[in-house]
């Protein structure tokens, strides 16, 4: 199988399910943004030295692509596993038990210290990138298009990651032994 197609040369590009789009379309701005959150995750699971880190990455990345499926859907594919709302608990219960064995926060955190904290502030931006990006889908940035729950909890699940992922980057910094910095105007 080649790797090209040509078939986006003139500018456009096929959702799931076959419709073509612009490729500037609102679903793929938002599913492109997760494509790019991916592989920054790929990126801190490279640079982290903690195993149970990088399973729950991977597990992330796999809602990710699940989650990108639905974005990149044209409505027409009914096959499409569901987004779960267990995956958005189980982020939160991830993120309180970091929490849990972290100070308290008391200022805003510059990201910095060890490189895998910043590169999980890195994730957190293009995180929340994705979820405004996502939020022009059905919103007025596509014509009679409906927000459906998959859609739904597809953004509420990128509004938790980017909570994870700061509770990550502040957790991989006391665990690598270094401070945190904190803005203080």
């Amino acid at each position: 199988m080649k790797i090209y197609t040509k078939g986006g040369d003139k500018g456009t590009t096929s959702l799931v399910g076959g419709k073509r789009v612009p490729k500037n379309h609102p679903r793929v701005e938002a599913y492109g943004d997760l494509d790019e959150l991916i592989s920054f995750v790929g990126i801190i699971i490279s640079d982290t030295d903690i195993d149970q880190v990088k399973v729950d990455l991977r597990r992330i990345q796999e809602d990710l692509m699940l989650i990108s499926a639905h974005f990149a859907s044209d409505g027409s594919v009914k096959a499409l596993k569901e987004v779960k709302e267990e995956a958005i608990e189980w982020m939160e219960g991830e993120i309180d038990r970091m929490t849990a064995l972290l100070p308290p926060q008391t200022a805003f955190i510059l990201p910095g210290g060890p490189r895998v904290s910043s590169e999980c502030h890195v994730a957190r931006t293009i995180c929340r990138r994705a979820e405004r990006h996502s939020l022009v889908i059905g919103t007025g940035g596509e014509a009679n298009t409906e927000v459906s729950e998959q859609l739904a909890l597809g953004q509420r699940y990128l509004n938790r990651l980017s909570d994870y992922l700061f509770t990550l980057a502040r957790f991989l910094c006391i665990e690598n032994n270094e401070k945190e910095v904190f803005w203080l105007p």
